[in-house]
């Protein structure tokens, strides 16, 4: 708890059971209130191996509903616990626990009501062999979102989020994607809603055994991006209501 807040750190996991066990070990219990971990259909040991660590709400999906519809189970059951801070930690261990103080504290303290970990800003996505196809996508795609938005984010693409319980009731992310274009769309609603985002220096790793999708799923992505901040766009100049941006 940091100035009464209620910390909830929540996890979307899939296949996570050669990692969890070390981002677990790296949360800061001193201010997180509780863990909230959601198995997506998860085809290894995860689940079970869940049940053997400090976490406060397991939930398993009975068939998988994607890396969107996972984070709408989250968020919905950190705003049930009663979290006043909401950050989203993929347990892959691609991100590293040890910023989540900083980032709560900059909601706590009334800063800012959204936070990302950016591993754009410095070198922290070279240093941690993130693909260069991903790499160049990401800066690219995140030039012409910043263009079609009038932003000035680092990048739109990070998993790694903190987020204000007023945030996460004003905007309509049940209305979002259940796909990975969610992070994205979610961005959108949180700007459009005209909410301020702080960005942080994160370092990342890439390894075998962290998550990632594939090529294939990369374009599907990045057509969703563009899509996204198009929407954005039109929404933004009364030229369109997309119900992602109608209040929840």
């Amino acid at each position: 708890m940091i100035h009464k807040m209620k910390v909830i750190v929540v996890m979307p996991a899939y296949n996570a059971e050669k990692t969890l066990r070390q981002t677990i070990s790296e949360v800061p219990m001193d201010i997180v209130d509780g863990i909230v971990l959601v198995d997506d259909a998860s085809t290894d040991n995860t689940y079970q191996l869940a049940h053997s660590m400090p976490i406060t709400k397991i939930i398993r999906h009975d068939k998988n509903k994607g890396y969107g519809g996972n984070q709408k189970t989250c968020y919905d059951t950190a705003l049930g616990l009663g979290a006043d801070i909401v950050i989203m930690l993929h347990p892959d261990y691609q991100y590293t626990p040890r910023l989540i103080p900083a980032m709560a504290h900059l909601i706590a303290s009334g800063l800012y009501p959204v936070v990302i970990g950016s591993r754009i800003l410095g070198k922290g996505a070279l240093k941690g062999h993130m693909p260069l196809y991903k790499y160049f996508s990401n800066r690219m795609l995140s030039f012409i979102q910043n263009l079609l938005m009038n932003e000035k984010l680092s990048e739109y693409h990070s998993g790694y989020r903190a987020f204000s319980r007023t945030v996460l009731e004003s905007i309509n992310y049940k209305a979002n994607s259940d796909d990975f274009v969610f992070d994205n769309q979610m961005l959108s609603q949180i700007l459009y809603a005209g909410f301020e985002i702080a960005e942080i220096t994160c370092p990342t790793k890439y390894f075998p055994e962290g998550s990632s999708i594939n090529f294939k799923r990369s374009i599907a992505y990045g057509f969703g991006v563009l899509q996204t901040s198009i929407r954005h766009l039109l929404q933004k100049n009364n030229m369109a209501n997309f119900k992602i941006y109608r209040k929840p």
